[in-house]
């Protein structure tokens, strides 16, 4: 594809969401407002992302395969002189898969809120919300300037801290202000971190400073950003124990909130620790990642026991909360695999990243359909005594929860599956210098891990799909259950793209480590020209 028409289709994914939410606040013009403003508004949305994404395909199908180590699509201009900040934006292997799932997720929760029209305040001003949500999130991916990826980092807290604090459930006010409290405190230490190396460093282009591979910086100095950038970093990832945000913020957020919380937001923080903290500090980097790998492994034996006792009966645990916890646990093999310094182990980081955006995201669809017909998440409201019986009541909703729960304890043959699997050989063998006794542990306890993800899953899948389901004679429906809508059209176009991706990532993962590994490699060695 013509370099011009790339660097027009990656200016375009980032610039059109930001457009689209400022014209979402103004009035609909009269020919388009179909039954009524709020409709036009959601249309509007749906329209938005749907241009954003068909970009997005477009660009990926015009990289050039053959070389996603190669920075492509690059547009540089100067924007702050004095400073020498620049608008620097490019996709490479890393980044191009997580520009394509963000435009997608935001396409998707945009057609559901389409027919699941939000309760709160106006539809207005969750569809400019939503869509500059989606433009900082974009940003963060495509942007090459330190200074610029902190600009996109912020731009999103602020549209999810409204989208839960207006639109969410029970405690939505306390969920909203963690939420921003956490990410800020973060954000200014990351700030302080990103400065001294661009300061240090001579520049802010992220491309430079990876090439130089932190020449131009000193051991202390790494080790000081390294920290600082790390701890903000790990605050969004969620890494434990800066994770405590997070199941308030799920339990809160309304439905396509929680999606684009988990599936998007969530990566950004990892995305950052591979795009910044290994290649432009790498002494650093090798001084941490123990530390890191410590951490990540303790987050996914909390995460696992926290959902375990929430799936246990006569916990009153939330589904969504268990969902959330569950994240911290995933997002572990992810700061596990970071931390093995390895080509394998930082491929795998970015397939789970991947994977766990789409079953993760699935989900949380599903549960908030399952929230919108019965009225509840709570699992012993739900399951009662016997189970929620969600097979007989609502069979393809139940399958699809199931296919779900499976798809994220990591079965063979889905997405899931590959990017623990890869993180944890990537500790088996870490990277020279690293103490291979101490990854060793990690990889078992990581392994144990899996076996605690297998049973709180498959006790949700128990307790929710199945369950004794008797028949009133002459009715046909189960005694003393109320009958369950099964899976709407709307919400089969908006799941049935995830449930695609999940089996094809699963059955095919080279489509994605194709891409990622090239560019991982040339990160590792040494910058990404």
């Amino acid at each position: 594809m013509n370099h011009t028409v790339q660097q027009l289709l990656l200016a375009a994914v980032v610039v059109l969401p930001l457009l689209g939410s400022a014209a979402a606040l103004l009035p609909a013009p009269p020919g388009l407002r179909g039954r009524g403003p709020d409709q036009a508004v959601l249309r509007h949305g749906v329209t938005v992302t749907a241009v954003v994404l068909a970009a997005a395909i477009a660009l990926a199908a015009g990289f050039d395969h053959d070389h996603p180590a190669r920075m492509q699509a690059q547009t540089d201009i100067g924007w702050i002189p004095a400073l020498d900040i620049r608008v620097h934006l490019g996709v490479d292997g890393v980044s191009l898969p997580l520009l394509v799932l963000t435009a997608l997720l935001t396409f998707l929760c945009a057609l559901y809120t389409y027919f699941n029209r939000p309760s709160g305040p106006s539809p207005k001003a969750f569809v400019a919300l939503l869509l500059l949500l989606e433009s900082g999130t974009l940003a963060s991916f495509a942007v090459l300037d330190l200074m610029l990826f902190f600009l996109a980092f912020e731009m999103v807290l602020i549209p999810m801290y409204f989208l839960i604090n207006r639109w969410g459930g029970a405690e939505r006010e306390r969920a909203a202000w963690r939420f921003i409290l956490y990410t800020l405190l973060g954000s200014v230490v990351m700030l302080l971190g990103l400065l001294l190396v661009g300061l240090e460093g001579g520049t802010f282009d992220m491309v430079a400073l990876a090439t130089d591979k932190g020449s131009g910086l000193s051991h202390t100095t790494q080790l000081i950003a390294a920290l600082a950038i790390i701890v903000g970093l790990a605050v969004k990832a969620p890494m434990w124990p800066l994770h405590s945000w997070l199941p308030d913020a799920h339990t809160a957020a309304p439905t396509v909130g929680s999606v684009l919380l988990a599936g998007v937001l969530l990566k950004m923080g990892t995305y950052g620790l591979v795009r910044i903290v290994l290649p432009m500090t790498p002494e650093a980097a090798h001084t941490y990642a123990p530390y890191l790998a410590a951490f990540a492994v303790v987050g996914i034996i909390y995460g696992s026991l926290a959902c375990l006792a929430l799936a246990r009966s006569g916990a009153k645990g939330d589904l969504k909360r268990l969902i959330a916890y569950s994240s911290v646990g995933h997002m572990g093999f992810v700061l596990l695999g970071i931390a093995t310094l390895t080509p394998t182990g930082v491929n795998g980081a970015l397939f789970a990243n991947i994977a766990h955006g789409l079953i993760t995201g699935l989900l949380f669809f599903l549960v908030g359909a399952l929230k919108d017909r019965s009225g509840t998440t709570d699992l012993d409201q739900l399951a009662g005594t016997s189970g929620a019986a969600l097979y007989g009541r609502a069979p393809r909703l139940g399958g699809l929860l199931a296919f779900g729960a499976v798809a994220s304890l990591g079965l063979p043959g889905l997405a899931g599956f590959w990017g623990e699997m890869l993180a944890m050989f990537g500790a088996f063998d870490p990277a020279d210098g690293l103490s291979r006794p101490a990854f060793l542990t990690y990889m078992a306890l990581a392994g144990f891990g899996t076996l605690l993800t297998a049973a709180y899953m498959l006790v949700v899948v128990r307790r929710v799909c199945m369950g004794d389901q008797p028949i009133e004679p002459g009715t046909g429906t189960g005694a003393g259950r109320p009958a369950l809508a099964d899976v709407h059209g709307h919400e089969f176009a908006a799941w049935s793209p995830l449930v695609a991706l999940t089996v094809l990532a699963g059955l095919w993962p080279a489509a994605l480590l194709g891409l990622t590994d090239p560019a991982v490699q040339q990160l590792l060695a040494g910058g990404n020209r």
